[in-house]
Formats: structure tokens, sequence, C-alpha cells
């Protein structure tokens, strides 16, 4: 996807996107369809890395849900991005892919997907789009800051190359899957500028579960050196012998309750994964920033876990109890109500034999398992991020009150969201206001300059 290489010498253009993902490249967009010549950067041998892999599965664009509803997913922020979002939402993003010969339908959950259901396709349009309009991609370009004058400086196979530019917009992810692009290498560079940034966090991630004291120890340490490859930092893991059965299976069918010591709440249907030290997987992902904050504020979180959502407690105390004869406690639990699996083994797992034993305390754990986490799994690992540049260091452009012509977009911003195509179209959002503001920017100050 390398359109050129540069040489290594100062030289100038009108507008350089640095970030070439969903945001970056619809900054492009925007830039090249006001007439604007734009040069895009990237790190990567390729764009759209992290675009790509979200679309493995099928690629959720957006989610059909009024916009009030929307706008509530990004908590906090929501405010913020409202009027990014009235501007380009998930009818424009639609309307946007239609444009590029990709129809879009909604699924059963809201969903907004490609009819194909793929992303590399509507990648490649998009390319050929911005190609056509004049956007140059030079790639293997690693952005590492400016010099004393305001230049772009940028490692790339060339050799060092300097860029001056009437407008920047810097598009570079959060601190997630570096592998893809996104490293928070930028963060001393704006803080060096005097950006106002939010520390980066995790945001849509798994979780770790402390370690049973009376199993803590050598043995705990060599099993979860043998399953991670690496010995744990702290003492984290489900015990051994659950591990060993269950880490990698689902806990399909079930929902987990949460409130925050601030009294924020979460309740929801769903299904999620057992890992070697805790859990992770959608349901959780929807929980995790409250999850999240209350570790942050207190050390641990505890939610509930419904192994029988469906069922009332009364229904399930009563077959509990009923009598089992010569059966076992598992196959009962099987029979009467379906138990098996991951999900008779989380209650060998948190339960003592005296609750095991007692129809009243099992009864009420399956309808509310305790399930305490402690840590987040580390950043990197992360669906998305939370924290960056704070919107009170932002003009309504989006560009950094500290540095003039400098604009910022996508998940670099201090803003999250579950997933459900409300992290795509917040990064496309902010890269159209970014786009239009550097537009403005370059047509308000002519000519050379940073």
């Amino acid at each position: 996807m390398t359109d050129s290489m540069l040489s290594p010498q100062t030289w100038f253009c009108e507008a350089a996107v640095v970030g070439g993902g969903p945001a970056g490249l619809m900054a492009a967009e925007e830039l090249a369809r006001a007439g604007v010549a734009v040069h895009l950067f990237d790190a990567m041998p390729s764009v759209g890395r992290k675009f790509l892999l979200a679309g493995k599965g099928g690629l959720n664009l957006t989610h059909s849900e009024p916009l009030e509803g929307f706008v509530h997913r990004y908590g906090t922020q929501g405010p913020c991005l409202r009027p990014l979002l009235q501007d380009f939402g998930p009818e424009q993003i639609r309307e946007w892919a239609r444009k590029l010969g990709v129809d879009t339908f909604v699924g059963t959950s809201g969903r907004v997907f490609p009819v194909d259901m793929k992303a590399a396709p509507l990648l490649r349009a998009w390319l050929q789009r911005l190609r056509s309009m004049g956007v140059r991609l030079h790639m293997r370009h690693r952005w590492s800051g400016w010099d004393d004058e305001g230049a772009l400086l940028f490692q790339a196979p060339s050799g060092d190359v300097k860029v001056s530019a009437t407008a920047v917009v810097l598009a570079l992810g959060g601190a997630s899957w570096a592998r893809l692009g996104s490293d928070g290498a930028w963060v001393p560079l704006l803080k060096s500028r005097g950006a106002d940034l939010a520390p980066l966090r995790p945001a849509n991630c798994g979780f770790d579960v402390p370690a049973r004291k009376a199993l803590a120890g050598e043995t705990r340490r060599e099993f979860l050196q043998e399953i991670l490859g690496h010995p744990p930092a702290v003492p984290v893991g489900w015990t051994p012998h659950f591990a060993g059965r269950h880490a990698g299976q689902p806990f399909k069918s079930v929902a987990i309750a949460f409130t925050a010591s601030d009294g924020r709440s979460f309740h929801r249907k769903g299904e999620f994964v057992a890992t070697a030290t805790g859990v992770e997987g959608s349901l959780i992902y929807a929980a995790s920033a409250l999850l999240r904050d209350e570790i942050e504020a207190h050390g641990r979180a505890t939610f509930f876990l419904d192994l029988l959502p469906d069922q009332s407690p009364e229904h399930v105390l009563v077959q509990v109890r009923h009598p089992r004869g010569s059966r076992s406690l598992s196959s009962h639990l099987k029979s009467r109500l379906g138990l098996d699996g991951i999900k008779t083994g989380i209650l060998y797992e948190q339960l003592s034999k005296e609750q095991m034993a007692d129809p009243v305390a099992l009864a009420h754990a399956i309808k509310a398992v305790p399930i305490t986490v402690v840590a987040t799994r580390p950043l990197d690992e992360a669906i998305s991020t939370a924290g960056g540049v704070a919107f009170e260091g932002l003009d309504a452009h989006l560009m950094l009150k500290a540095c003039n012509g400098v604009f910022c977009a996508g998940e670099m911003l201090d803003w999250e969201a579950p997933t459900g195509g409300y992290l795509l179209t917040a990064c496309m959002a902010t890269g159209v206001r970014a786009g239009r503001g550097a537009a403005q920017w370059v047509r308000s100050h002519p000519g050379p300059g940073a």
C-alpha cells in the first residue's frame, strides 16, 4: 500500500495525517474532499491493520440504536462526543459505506455489518477512493516527534525524514495491540508539547481473580508458568484443578450483576470465557469499565454470576432439594437443572464443602456465584484504551489548545465505549471532525509553517 518513499530532507505539505487507522483515513478523506493536499504516514507496512483484525469474525461497523441511547454508551464523555456523532453517526456511516459500494444490514442484536461481513473489500474500496482524491500514503514511517522548528520527524526506510505541514492530524490509536501499531509511544511526545493527557487504561479487557490462599505458592507459580509462559507478577488465578479443566471454556447463557461502591450498576445476560487466571469475553468487556474503576478505587471488585438466569430462585431451590438418592451431587445438578461442565466447576471452585452440602447455600450460589477480580489484564491485551488526550485540552475542532495546527482523533482521545460498533463509530466521527478542522486551518493559514 506504499505510494512513495521520501527523500531524507525537510519538505513541505499542506496537511499531514499521522496514523492509518479508521480515524486517520477518515481525516485524510475530509481534508482531500476540501481540496487540501494530504500525505498520510503510518509506522506499519500497511494501513488499517486493527480494522482488518476487528473484521475477522464479521466487521461490526456501527449500531442501529437511536442516537440518545447511542451517545449514552460513551458514559461521562457522551456530551463531548454528541455533536461529533450528530455530524457523523450510525446513519452517515451506513451511507458512507454504501457510496463505497458496500451495502450493510442490521443484525438481530442491532449491530450493523457489511452484507458480506468482510472488512477487506471495504478497506480496498476506501483506499482506492483516497488515492483517486490525491491522498498519498507513506508506510513504514514512524513518527518520533517534532524538531525545534516544528517539523514532524519520521524514521523511515530511507533514513530520517522531516515534514513541515500547515496542519497535522494525529490519529495514533491507544496503547492496546501494539503489534498492530497502537503502542502509546505518542504520550511523552504530546506531553512535551504541553498537551492535557489522562493516563491510558485498559478498556474492554479481561481480569484476573485472586489466588486462593491455601493454594498459593510454588505449586501455583509453576502451574501458571507452564500455562502463561512466564511466572505471574502477583499470586492470581484459579486453582490448578479448575484452570486445567476449564481454562478457555465459555460460560454460556449466564448473567452477571455488579454494583459499584459509587452506586453505578450493571446487569446483563450473555457469555464470557474462563482464562487460566481469570475471566474475559463479551459479557466481561461490557462491565469492564465499572470493574476497572472499582479495582482502582478499592483494590478489588466482586460481581455475581447467575448460572441459570431464566430460572427463578424458588425453582432452583426446589430442584436442589429434590431427593437425589445414590446419585452424586454433580449428577443430581445435571439431571435436575442441566448444570454441568464449567458451570458445575465454578461452584466447586468457589464454594466450601459445607456450602455445597447445604441446599439453601448451593441454590443461592447457583443464582449468584460471587466472583472477585483484583487486576485488569495488561493494557496491550485490551481491545481498546481509555484515557488519552483530554477534551478539555482541545477546541471544538479537536485541535490541541497547546499546539496550534495540531489536531487529534480516534482512540488517542480520552473516551471509551463498549464493543458493538460504538468504538469504530467514534473513531470515524472524531476523524471527520479533526479532518474538517484541519482543512479550515489550512484555508486560514496558507503557506509553509507548523
